[in-house]
């Protein structure tokens, strides 16, 4: 079939929202990290909405983000939501495997048996979680009832957390004035956007290349009319994607061209609707070109200041006199006892220092999802976490984050530059300048970096140590000639290099030395000179 064709093991754009799959665009992490926040509240908190397109991945989140809950979680999952208020409870107390065999169509007793076994989840430290999927399909009873679910709570804490997944519609259905006292307890709300330009190409590689295949046969082109047909949904970029695969396999072709999405995305998805008749658009278009040649024939008249200049004069300008250069606001000093009191003033929870360093890699993914290091932050965006010193992080020329510890205080400062004296931080939101060895006491030696690389970088070589990874470190090793094949000659090249850069020489291409190999490549550095 089609399969071997492609040297894949398996179909690589089915619509079955399979985990192993999973690509998280910069929206899709914001999303999950709203999902996962509205949970952490615990009792604290309300409803938690997260509203998109048809096929952008809604059902996906929610069920990565049920991977990710904590262990002391329950669970109740709605998946059809077209019930009365009454089968909506019964279908809650199932999915919490309550028994009601005598509470069935009563809506007090089934309030009462949930009650108890919520209290009881209380005590236990236990977290109870509605999750509704498609609630804009919810009637007006069944969305009452579950606005009424949240007034079961102890004196301090809400004793269900409930999120509501759902198309568009649903945040019109919220706005009506009759849903106020329900949208009035939404903690938190994320509208989740198609995928861009350049994460639909990052989206079709990764799918492909989790179903075997080593070189994706899309080229630039391709993926650009994937985009347009699409409009970046998930779900329709693997309609086309896949149908291209097929007309692929039937041409015999190798690669795919823009004609082929052209061709597969006529196939595969439903014409277009034209709203508006043919002869509306002409006579439009014809209204425009009347107004068009009327202006351009009207007889207009010059403005005054071209009236009162004689045309025989000319008038030439004298060049205004050049304004003296702006002098920057020096950069303020921080002494110790100064650089103490600010950390102690900053909450431990603040990002702002994760932010401006994604600001520095020009990053726009949610700086508290990075703030916990991920492996890899966004496709191609590497986060590492680990123990140093100063002299090893100037060595490698990268704005790096520290975190600062004052008595029981703690918080995350960014390294920006320094010379032989001082160096230079961003604290909270201001910027100063600080002597090292006051900046050396304050730190506990942990710091935070990122890097950027190909998103290939995560593969693991072949059988034969081959493999795009081996081949991007192939590149960046100084000096090394032999062939791109991770085995005994490289790994010495690789000890060798560590060596130099002061990194453990134990020949293992980890977080830290390919973070070293790429100390030259584009991106944001230290500063050298603080004048």
């Amino acid at each position: 079939m089609y399969l071997e064709h492609w040297s894949l093991r398996e179909p690589p754009f089915s619509i079955t929202p399979d985990p192993r799959f999973v690509f998280l665009s910069e929206r899709h992490r914001d999303a999950l990290a709203h999902l996962l926040f509205g949970i952490g509240q615990g009792g604290g908190g309300g409803f938690v909405q997260l509203t998109g397109e048809v096929g952008t991945g809604k059902t996906t989140l929610c069920r990565l983000l049920m991977e990710q809950l904590p262990e002391n979680t329950r669970v109740a999952l709605v998946l059809n939501p077209r019930l009365s208020a009454i089968e909506l409870l019964e279908t809650l107390c199932e999915e919490l495997h309550l028994d009601i065999a005598n509470a069935r169509g009563s809506t007090k007793a089934l309030v009462d048996a949930l009650n108890a076994y919520l209290l009881d989840a209380y005590a236990k430290g236990l977290r109870v979680v509605l999750i509704i999927d498609e609630a804009q399909n919810l009637s007006v009873d069944a969305l009452e009832q579950v606005r009424l679910l949240t007034n079961l709570e102890t004196d301090t804490q809400k004793l269900l957390q409930i999120i509501l997944l759902g198309q568009p519609e649903l945040r019109e259905i919220l706005a009506r004035s009759d849903m106020r006292q329900l949208a009035q307890r939404i903690t938190a709300r994320y509208h989740l956007m198609p995928l861009d330009a350049n994460e639909t190409g990052a989206y079709v590689r990764h799918r492909f290349r989790i179903a075997g295949g080593l070189h994706s046969p899309y080229s630039a082109g391709a993926i650009a009319r994937i985009h347009k047909h699409s409009g970046g949904v998930p779900r329709l970029v693997n309609v086309i994607a896949e149908r291209a695969l097929l007309g692929g396999y039937a041409h015999d072709s190798l690669t795919i061209e823009p004609a082929d999405i052209d061709r597969a995305a006529r196939e595969a998805l439903a014409p277009k609707r034209r709203d508006a008749h043919p002869m509306r658009w002409a006579a439009a278009a014809s209204l425009v070109l009347v107004a068009a040649i009327a202006w351009f024939f009207w007889p207009r008249t010059p403005p005054a200041e071209a009236r009162a200049t004689p045309v025989a004069k000319a008038v030439v300008a004298k060049p205004a006199p050049a304004k003296s250069p702006f002098k920057p606001v020096p950069v303020p000093t921080l002494a110790a006892d100064a650089l103490a009191a600010r950390v102690q003033a900053i909450d431990a929870k603040d990002v702002s220092a994760w932010q401006a360093l994604l600001t520095q890699w020009q990053s726009k993914a949610d700086a508290t999802l990075a703030a916990t290091c991920p492996p890899a932050i966004e496709p191609g965006l590497y986060c590492l976490r680990g123990t140093a010193s100063l002299d090893k992080l100037f060595a490698q020329g990268r704005p790096a984050l520290l975190r600062l510890r004052a008595n029981r205080s703690s918080t995350w400062a960014l390294l920006l530059g320094a010379d032989a004296v001082r160096a230079r931080v961003r604290l909270g939101n201001e910027t100063f300048d600080i002597e090292r060895v006051a900046l050396q006491n304050a730190w506990t030696g942990e710091y935070a970096a990122l890097w950027r690389g190909p998103e290939t970088l995560v593969d693991a070589p072949s059988s034969d140590g081959r493999g795009p990874a081996v081949d991007w470190v192939h590149a960046h090793l100084p000096g090394y000639t032999g062939p791109a094949m991770l085995d005994e000659a490289m790994r010495n090249a690789v000890r060798g290099f560590q060596q130099s850069r002061g990194l453990a020489a134990d020949g293992v291409i980890g977080p830290e030395t390919l973070l070293a190999l790429a100390a030259r490549d584009p991106g944001p550095r230290l500063r050298t000179t603080l004048d």
